[in-house]
């Protein structure tokens, strides 16, 4: 490895790719507010206690086994452990001013040692091996949570979450759409491939401007017409036949974009002209703007 020299001064120190085996030798950083070490070879994350000012961390892509020696970082309001060999979520309680958590594609099976965390805006656990919502109780702050390619079965324990405006739980195992009455502050539901069979349970959350069920195996669109603030409705690759199921979307005066290709509705030659009479607001039709 070649050797790398480090300003002292420096408040962003960038280390990307320069096949770092180790954490060593970064005391000289005590001003370093962020440390970029993505993609090396770093297989234990150490040696980090003297950089206290820091507020970023992170270790994207390296062979990480265990989240610690994190306590001294005090100030970190951002960390990225994400494309590592983690199976446990551990060693954050000390990080009580962490506000954005990415621990995408390791091979993590429960979320447990979150209840410090008060003050987490953004959890990201995207591809691992979850199989149920739990233990997110204490993050009220919690706006955004991403829980894709998982194996979670029900939608459930989300009920503590009233300033969360993002949920993406695409391509699970869920069969129904439930337990987000709680949930009123929601904005974006991602829940495309899935085995949804019916649309429901989104009474109450009324300020969706997003709603995606994409790949299901949803028959009818009801139950939405309560959603006047909708702007996106992505439902292609499920099993809509009927042209009258349109008229759920007619209260969503700022609905732009729809998303219906194969359905059977598409079979219809007169498929994007009878959408666009429908909804007369909508500017984009599956991947393709209306001309005027």
């Amino acid at each position: 490895m070649d050797t790398i020299t480090l300003d002292p001064e420096e408040e962003d120190v960038d280390l990307v790719h320069c096949r770092i085996g180790k954490i060593e030798g970064l005391e000289v950083l005590q001003k370093a507010k962020t440390l970029s070490l993505r993609q090396n070879l770093i297989k234990k994350i150490e040696n980090l206690d003297s950089l206290g000012a820091l507020r970023e961390l992170d270790l994207y892509d390296n062979q990480i086994r265990k989240l610690e020696n994190l306590q001294h970082l005090k100030e970190l309001e951002q960390l990225d452990v994400s494309f590592n060999l983690l199976r446990k979520v551990e060693g954050l309680d000390q990080l009580t001013q962490l506000k954005k958590l990415f621990l995408l594609h390791n091979k993590i099976s429960n979320i447990a040692n979150l209840e410090q965390l008060t003050v987490l805006e953004m959890l990201e656990l995207g591809s691992n091996r979850i199989r149920v919502i739990e233990n997110l109780d204490t993050l009220a702050s919690l706006q955004s949570l991403f829980l894709g390619t998982n194996k979670i079965t029900m939608l459930q324990n989300l009920e503590g979450l009233h300033n969360l405006t993002v949920l993406s739980i695409q391509s699970n195992r869920i069969t129904k759409i439930e337990g987000l009455q709680n949930v009123v502050n929601l904005r974006e539901l991602y829940l495309s491939h899935n085995g949804i069979e019916v649309i429901e349970g989104l009474e109450n959350n009324k300020k969706l401007t997003t709603l995606d069920i994409a790949a299901n195996r949803v028959k009818k669109i009801e139950n939405i017409s309560h959603l006047t603030e909708l702007q996106e409705f992505w439902m292609n690759d499920n099993q809509i036949d009927n042209w009258s199921d349109l008229d759920e979307l007619k209260n969503a005066k700022s609905l732009e974009t729809v998303y219906l290709e194969r359905n059977p509705l598409q079979k219809d030659p007169q498929y994007r002209r009878k959408i666009m009479l429908a909804l007369p607001t909508v500017r984009q039709i599956d991947a393709t703007f209306i001309r005027f």
